[in-house]
């Protein structure tokens, strides 16, 4: 099967036993030499991909509602991507930007310039992943304002090196063990507080969460003064696909403007178009001082950014660079992406199909019984189980048909396909979705 009539299958189609055989054989040698910290979901070997149809190494056909956790933003293997990145690779593969000017890292921070959800110029700082990104913006945060507190949330995920997973609230998991981390970083209640015992205090029209900053962390704990950055997902990702009530993010920016606190809004997993704006934030009406980028921005390959206010990025020469970040072949395929998604509409796209699906699964819930709430924005969306059990059930019995999804919080199961996901395929995916969610309570009636 070409990869063109690859992009365009409608359905899953398996052919062999889940793993197959030449799947197991990647299994058993993975198991041997691979660092044993990669959870891996589920025996999953892709070989090749086009769209949001990935097939395995035994030529079963999946659909992906996870665009490689939520990286490919175009589909995989666009062919205008796919063209970027070949006619850069042939061109200059690697220079050092950090040293040296590159035209395509400037080009792409032009690019970034024209998109980013601020009123004033923006500069942008490339990486090689979304984890670089989130350590350039507390780095830039703490320089900036001579402040060492940084202020992160319960739930959310920044990433696994050192500073971005000492903001990193999500799973015990990725914090245990490693101690200790980043010193001056605190914790507050995301959004509604659904993971608040008890509401501290009250704030008449307000939020307890944000009441909670202002007057416990900021009266107990440290002094508002000494915060340099409150970092923030403007939906929660790896924490559940949690969107916050209205007017909680403009209640943290107008704490942040009383105090001369940075916002710093993580977008890695919410941003370039998933939530049927190129930003999140921009549903809330919120300008961030910096924004952090990744997963989406190169359709797959590695790259980052942090994107700052101009007034915001005073820092000096030399203060802080990477060898590899902004690497040509990855500016290449960042440049097509937004590209693609200009030319093709994939954000009214990620809108039309993100209600097919938003519906499908509401009307679905007023089916079963197990499912407790559905959640999210465009093609960034949750479903939440009774307990982690069941949500992990359906991650590997949907695998069994053919449909990928990943869990995320505790109870929740994610859906983010790439921003091409067409109506008839969200359909086959709500069908098998159902027959999975199915399965699962009839097994545990």
């Amino acid at each position: 099967m070409e990869i063109e009539g690859l992009a365009n299958a409608e359905a899953p189609k398996l052919i062999t036993e889940v793993p197959g055989p030449n799947a197991r054989s990647v299994l058993e040698r993975d198991a041997r030499v691979t660092s044993p910290s990669l959870p891996r979901a589920y025996p999953f070997v892709p070989r090749r991909g086009a769209g949001s149809v990935v097939e395995d190494v035994d030529g079963n056909r999946f659909l992906d509602l996870n665009a490689g956790i939520a990286v490919t933003s175009t589909g995989h293997c666009h062919p205008k991507v796919v063209e970027a990145i070949q006619r850069q690779a042939a061109e200059l593969i690697h220079y050092s930007a950090s040293d040296f000017f590159l035209p395509i890292y400037s080009e792409v921070a032009e690019r970034l310039d024209q998109i980013a959800p601020m009123s004033e110029p923006v500069r942008s700082f490339l990486t090689n992943s979304g984890t670089e990104a989130v350590e350039a913006g507390m780095k830039l945060a703490r320089w900036a304002t001579g402040r060492q507190y940084i202020i992160g949330f319960y739930g959310s995920f920044h990433g696994r090196t050192y500073g971005s997973v000492s903001i990193t609230a999500s799973k015990a998991t990725y914090r245990a063990g490693f101690g200790p981390l980043l010193p001056g970083v605190l914790h507050a209640y995301y959004g509604d507080g659904r993971d608040m015992h008890m509401a501290p205090g009250s704030a008449e029209d307000g939020f307890p969460t944000i009441d909670y900053i202002e007057h416990f962390l900021f009266k107990k704990i440290v002094g508002a003064q000494e915060v340099a950055a409150i970092v923030v997902e403007p939906v929660l990702g790896e924490g559940g696909y949690i969107v916050p009530p209205d007017g909680w993010l403009q209640a943290l920016r107008e704490l942040c403007d009383r105090h001369g606190i940075f916002l710093v809004c993580d977008e890695v997993q919410s941003g370039m178009g998933r939530t049927g704006r190129m930003w999140a934030v921009e549903h809330f009406g919120v300008e961030p001082d910096i924004l952090l980028a990744g997963k989406g921005i190169a359709s797959g390959m590695p790259l980052g950014a942090m994107i700052a206010k101009d007034s915001k990025m005073t820092w000096t020469l030399g203060t802080h660079g990477s060898t590899y970040g902004g690497n040509p072949v990855s500016c290449a395929a960042a440049l097509a992406t937004l590209d693609v998604i200009q030319q093709e509409h994939l954000l009214e796209n990620a809108d039309k199909v993100g209600d097919v699906m938003l519906n499908g699964l509401r009307d679905m819930a007023e089916r079963h019984r197990s499912i407790r709430e559905v959640r999210g924005l465009a093609l960034m969306i949750g479903v939440e189980f009774p307990d982690h059990d069941v949500a992990a059930e359906i991650e590997h019995r949907a695998f069994d048909k053919g449909l990928l999804i990943l869990t995320c919080g505790e109870n929740a199961v994610r859906m983010a396909p790439p921003l091409v996901f067409r109506e008839d395929q969200a359909r086959t995916a709500l069908e098998l979705f159902e027959e999975t969610v199915a399965d699962v309570e009839n097994a545990g009636s």
